[in-house]
C-alpha cells in the first residue's frame, strides 16, 4: 500500500458455509477486530464473530413505557387535575376509558424508538467504509460473502492474515486500503 494505510485484508467467499467456517477459524485463531458481510443473514455468523447482545430490547421497552406513561398521565392530567368533569357519576380516574390512548401512544413511542435505536447503533449514515474501496465489495449485496480481518487488531500481521485468508477457502484475497 503505496503511502496510504491498510484497513484490513478482506476474503470473498461464494458459499456462506465457508464465511462461517473461516470467521470461526479466525477467532479460534485469536483474531477479535473482524467484521463479515453477507447478502443475507447467515446462521450463526454473529456467534461466530462474538457480536454482543442487541441493545435494541431494552431500547424498545423504554420507548414503549414511555409512551404508556405519557398517554396514561396525559388523560390523567386532562380528566382529573385540569378539567375534573364529573358526567354519569363515573370516578374522574376511569382507567378502562384511558386504554385506548394508552396502548395507542405506547405503540408509536415503541416504535419510534425502535427505528430512531436502529439508525444510531447502526451508525447510519454511513456514508464511507473502507470496505467500498474494493471494487468487488459491491457484490455483497447480491451474490458473495465478505470477511475482513482488520488491522486494528492486536494479533494483524498482513502477511499473515493473507495466508490464514487464502487457506480457508477464499476465492480471492484483497487488501483493504483506508
Amino acid at each position: 500500500m503505496s503511502g496510504r494505510g491498510l484497513h484490513g485484508v478482506m476474503a470473498e467467499y461464494a458459499e456462506s458455509d465457508k464465511l462461517l467456517a473461516a470467521a470461526k477459524s479466525a477467532r479460534t485463531l485469536g483474531y477479535r477486530a473482524l467484521d463479515a458481510y453477507a447478502p443475507f443473514p447467515v446462521d450463526g455468523l454473529d456467534e461466530a464473530l462474538a457480536l454482543p447482545d442487541s441493545p435494541m430490547p431494552l431500547i424498545i421497552l423504554v420507548g414503549g413505557l414511555a409512551g404508556c406513561a405519557t398517554g396514561y398521565g396525559l388523560q390523567y392530567w386532562a380528566s382529573v387535575l385540569s378539567y375534573p368533569l364529573n358526567s354519569g357519576g363515573r370516578p374522574l380516574n376511569s382507567w378502562p376509558a384511558f386504554i385506548p390512548v394508552t396502548f395507542e401512544l405506547t405503540i408509536l413511542f415503541a416504535s419510534l424508538a425502535a427505528a430512531f435505536g436502529m439508525v444510531l447503533i447502526n451508525g447510519l449514515p454511513l456514508p464511507y467504509h473502507p470496505v467500498f474501496n474494493v471494487p468487488r465489495f459491491s457484490l455483497a449485496s447480491k451474490s458473495r460473502f465478505f470477511l475482513v480481518l482488520e488491522a486494528r487488531d492486536p494479533l494483524f500481521e498482513a502477511a499473515a492474515a493473507r495466508a490464514f485468508l487464502k487457506g480457508s477457502g477464499a476465492e480471492e484475497v484483497y487488501d483493504v486500503p483506508e
